[in-house]
């Protein structure tokens, strides 16, 4: 019997479509903007860093932001690959947003761990003092949790230890400080190489979509589906990036997402960057990744996009989560259409 691929897709995502949806969420509470001076958290909610000249560089990077970094309790604490164990890396969390000298919180680098805390944190006392949660990688559990619990916006952006060039540091203080809606767009002909190569896009379905921005790394994302700690995708505009995935596997998460009646639900998707995502072992000779995302989302008869800048790349968009904003699939921008902060 041969099966319509691209007709089984549309019909999964219809048919997970029609399952019962939780009420819309209301809108974010805006954190307030930074300024010149304000006292930053610096937590490690999941891999470790336990080297302490990589922890000086982190602090004179958020120095030369003009800010003033104070340490979380456990930074630089070691529990495997951990950095530090659940209770140690969870009380940091707790005790950044308690803290009334700290105005917003930068999380030093992803990997693995953010999820394991998501059941110790106090979303009760965190909701009552919203500050920007800045990051991306690992903490897509922590942004997506605060979403679903604590209902303020945080910030999809470099973590704490990357490289902050122009590009990056430029797109995060016009939604950080300034509380600009800039439209984000890629940097074609930047000096970086990396970027040369990576800042084209690709456009399976043109058109324009509004809803509030929801998303961050596909594997974290995926690997919270049927927990308490996903919020309501329903009108949302999905950005989703990943790192070292082969196609297959991003095949297997987008299924799941189409299962579970998430893609049927956005207005409009765009893939970042999949660093190190090429076809090899099971997948060599197989789909390759751009193939694997126009069979998921040019059934949905929704606006989406691949390339947008954003993911394991060394220059990035500041990507705030709970905010309206427009993508224009065509033209692969993505406009905010409301300021991030307060």
């Amino acid at each position: 019997m041969r099966v319509d691929r691209r007709g089984w897709m549309a019909g999964m995502g219809a048919l997970a479509a029609t399952a019962a949806a939780p009420a819309r969420a209301a809108p974010p509470v805006k954190p307030p903007r930074l300024r010149v001076g304000d006292t930053i958290g610096i937590i490690a909610p999941a891999g470790f860093v336990d080297d302490a000249f990589d922890l000086d560089l982190v602090k004179e990077t958020v120095v030369a932001m003009g800010l003033k970094p104070k340490a979380a309790p456990h930074l630089g604490s070691r529990s495997g690959y951990l950095a530090g164990t659940d209770a140690e890396r969870a009380a940091d969390v707790n005790a950044v947003y308690a803290d009334p000298d700290v105005r917003a919180v930068f999380a030093v680098r992803g990997g693995w761990g953010c999820a394991r805390i998501l059941p110790l944190l106090d979303y009760a006392a965190i909701r009552r003092t919203p500050k920007l949660l800045v990051g991306f990688s690992d903490i897509t559990a922590l942004h997506l949790a605060f979403a679903a619990k604590a209902g303020f916006t945080t910030i999809h952006g470099p973590n704490a230890s990357a490289s902050w060039g122009s590009y990056s540091w430029d797109a995060f203080r016009a939604v950080a400080f300034d509380g600009a809606t800039p439209t984000l767009t890629n940097p074609l002909g930047h000096e970086d190489r990396l970027v040369q190569r990576v800042g084209r896009i690709r456009t399976f379905r043109p058109g324009v979509a509004r809803g509030r921005l929801l998303g961050g790394n596909l594997t974290v994302l995926a690997a919270l589906v049927g927990t308490p700690y996903l919020p309501d995708f329903t009108g949302a505009i999905l950005f989703i990036e990943d790192v070292s995935e082969q196609p297959y596997r991003i095949d297997r998460m987008l299924t799941q997402l189409a299962l579970a009646g998430i893609l049927g639900r956005v207005k409009g998707v765009v893939f970042g960057q999949c660093t190190d995502c090429g076809p090899g072992g099971p997948s060599y000779g197989g789909f390759t990744l751009s193939e694997v995302l126009q069979q998921h989302l040019e059934p949905l008869g929704i606006p989406a996009f691949q390339g947008g800048q954003f993911g394991h790349v060394a220059n990035q968009y500041s990507l705030p989560l709970g905010v309206e904003a427009e993508l224009d699939a065509g033209a692969g921008t993505i406009r905010l259409l409301e300021p991030a902060v307060a």
